[in-house]
């Protein structure tokens, strides 16, 4: 048998050659787009940021933008919806979506003062008993909506008008001003550090909390076994389940881990404002979700980082924040931000198609 080359094998060695270079030039553009797909969020908060600086009035030669009040309050504000979103990256990421957060941390903040003011409680033990309520409440969630079917969209805006309700009932539908003190009816002076700022008056208490969150997020999630589940279950649910991961299992647990950061960010935010409204959160969901979303997480399942949802979180404070510096109308910062979450899912949609091409 003849070992040199026949004609036909050169035209095929010739067709391979020639579409070697065009499958490499290929994959190279669908690099650089997956690239900024996955850290769209960290370019876009350099680019919020470079704009607030541009763009932020002076007063007395400073840059409103970049005093420390300022800074400080962009923190505080993010806080909260940030410390929730991390939680809500789990839940995207299994394949699932939870509208109740807001609400939670409405109840949780009303239930960390009553429980306080009322009937006596210590800080840490309040606390820890409106983390547990928080957690249970996604497990709750999670197991109607596993175990008897039905979509997480319906069941958790069915927990959000549930959690909403709890909460002004609890609360006799009126905001409870915690005073911190000794006496009967105080809430113990402990309570109030979650309301301090470190560092001079510079750093809030709850920036901390809401960095502490994210690390610990992050390294659940890109880390440990559950972790990979959890990708495994939002990028094939059926291959997951036949792989032997107990599906249920995992997506019960990122709704309680949603519900638990929503029950710390209540708890800050009592602790900042000293007093509870049972509507406090209201909206916060779609805050939460608009980080994720804008951090990179596919709203399809089985992709993101809680890095990317920081950043998220982060640029959208800011944005608000240039826009509030501006005397930007309120209403125009919400058309701002929708805009944004519609850019963000176009590219996570137009990176899906490209995937399956």
């Amino acid at each position: 048998m003849s070992t040199h080359p026949t004609e036909a094998d050169a035209e095929t060695l010739t067709a391979f050659d020639d579409g070697k270079p065009q499958a490499t030039a290929g994959v190279r553009k669908w690099l650089r787009f997956r690239f900024l797909i996955r850290f769209q969020s960290l370019l876009g908060l350099v680019l919020v940021l470079f704009g607030g600086i541009v763009f932020s009035p002076r007063r007395n030669g400073e840059i409103l933008f970049l005093s420390a009040d300022n800074l400080a309050n962009i923190v505080r504000s993010v806080s909260e919806t940030g410390i929730i979103a991390v939680g809500m990256t789990f839940v995207i990421i299994a394949g699932g979506i939870d509208l109740s957060v807001g609400a939670v941390l409405g109840l949780s903040g009303v239930l960390v003062a009553r429980l306080m003011i009322d009937w006596d409680y210590g800080t840490v033990l309040a606390i820890v008993i409106v983390l547990i309520a928080g957690l249970l409440f996604g497990v709750f969630q999670g197991l109607v909506s596993n175990y008897l079917r039905i979509q997480a969209f319906i069941v958790t805006l069915a927990g959000l008008q549930l959690a909403r309700g709890l909460a002004r009932i609890i609360s006799g539908d009126q905001f409870i001003n915690i005073s911190f003190g000794s006496k009967p009816k105080q809430a113990p002076t402990s309570f109030s550090l979650l309301g301090d700022r470190l560092f001079g008056g510079v750093l809030p208490v709850s920036a901390l909390v809401f960095l502490g969150v994210g690390i610990i997020g992050s390294v659940v999630l890109n880390t440990t076994r559950f972790g990979r589940h959890v990708f495994a279950v939002g990028g094939n649910e059926r291959a997951a389940r036949l792989s032997g991961i107990n599906v249920r299992y995992v997506k019960i647990a990122t709704f309680a881990i949603c519900g638990l950061t929503a029950a710390l960010s209540g708890i800050l935010d009592a602790g900042q404002l000293a007093f509870a409204n049972p509507d406090s959160g209201t909206g916060y969901e779609l805050t939460a979700i608009a980080a994720v979303v804008i951090g990179g997480t596919s709203l399809f399942g089985g992709e993101g980082t809680v890095v990317g949802t920081l950043a998220g979180a982060l640029l959208l404070g800011s944005l608000n924040n240039i826009l509030q510096l501006n005397n930007i109308n309120a209403n125009l910062q919400l058309i701002v931000t929708a805009t944004i979450i519609v850019l963000a899912a176009a590219l996570q949609h137009l990176a899906s198609r490209r995937s399956n091409t």
